[in-house]
């Protein structure tokens, strides 16, 4: 099958990409900058926020994956509902079979933040030209490049004591990206999963604290943490600004959603993709690895 990625050269794209080259589908890799891309499948340039560049991009695909966010702009929300309008209506003209799309886990009847009331809104968007879509919602993926590991692992490198916020004790579910990777594929191709929205996470439901103690552990670093349950969301983004390399909008926009709990209620993906995902220990020893030989590459 010819799939379109839109994202390509992200943190999960590019992963995906190579995942469904070794599946043997025929993979249009669809990026701003086709020429400096050196990913899996055939690059091709489109831009959600050019809607004229989506038409030639999605040229004899039968199936294609959204996996675009404006999460570091302050009008991400406005970005990212005039990107999956534009991208929904191209893939109807198309004729696509089907768009896949990663969004966020979260209860609907919760207060969602802005992040996450905007990934609900992308669903909704992707698929009102009349394309179905299948969702994977996911919430923390761990992995070497991701903002929220990067997030975490960051806190932890830097930070031995460290005073933290309330969302510290949400629970969350957080799942291997190679695992996330796993779903993606696993939902391409079977009918039931057209039009459907599954949620994934790994094994264990953990809080943040937990997290950030779990990751200090596996490095052999000693943590400290203070709670103050005063820390608000504003003042923790400019926390984060000053001891991380995460761009201060899309780290904001990141807070602002660990306030809301992200866990698996349904697990009916386990019926259609059987897999035993990886331990939260073993995504971190992952992530760490890779980023590891990353940088031994670069030496």
């Amino acid at each position: 099958m010819k799939v379109l990625v839109a994202g390509a050269s992200g943190f999960v794209g590019r992963r995906l990409c190579a995942a469904l080259e070794r599946a043997g589908h025929d993979v249009a890799a669809m990026t701003r900058k086709p020429d400096r891309y050196r990913g899996a499948g055939t690059p091709v340039r489109g831009d959600v926020q050019e809607p004229s560049t989506l038409e030639p991009a999605l040229a004899g695909c039968q199936a294609a994956y959204y996996l675009v966010h404006s999460l570091q702009d302050a009008d991400f929300e406005r970005k990212d509902a005039a990107g999956a309008r534009a991208f929904g209506e191209a893939a109807a003209e198309a004729g696509l079979s089907r768009i896949v799309y990663l969004g966020g886990l979260g209860d609907d009847a919760d207060n969602l933040s802005a992040h996450l009331r905007s990934r609900r809104q992308v669903e909704e968007l992707l698929g009102s030209a009349g394309v179905p879509v299948t969702v994977i919602r996911a919430g923390i993926i761990v992995g070497h490049g991701g903002v929220s590991w990067e997030l975490t692992r960051q806190l932890v490198e830097h930070l031995p004591i460290m005073v933290t916020p309330r969302w510290v004790s949400t629970r969350t579910q957080p799942i291997a990206v190679d695992d996330v990777v796993r779903y993606l594929v696993g939902v391409l191709e079977p009918p039931e999963a057209s039009g459907r929205v599954y949620e994934v996470g790994g094994p264990e439901v953990l809080r943040y604290s937990s997290m950030l103690q779990r990751v200090a552990g596996i490095q052999d670093r000693s943590l400290i943490l203070l709670p103050v349950p005063l820390l608000s969301p504003s003042v923790s983004s400019l926390w984060l600004t000053l001891v991380t390399d995460i761009d201060p909008g899309t780290g904001r926009n990141l807070i602002d959603s660990m306030t809301n709990e992200v866990i698996v209620r349904d697990q009916s993906i386990r019926d259609l993709v059987p897999i035993q995902p990886m331990s939260y220990d073993d995504a971190v020893r992952a992530a760490l690895r890779e980023r590891h030989e990353a940088e031994q590459a670069q030496a």
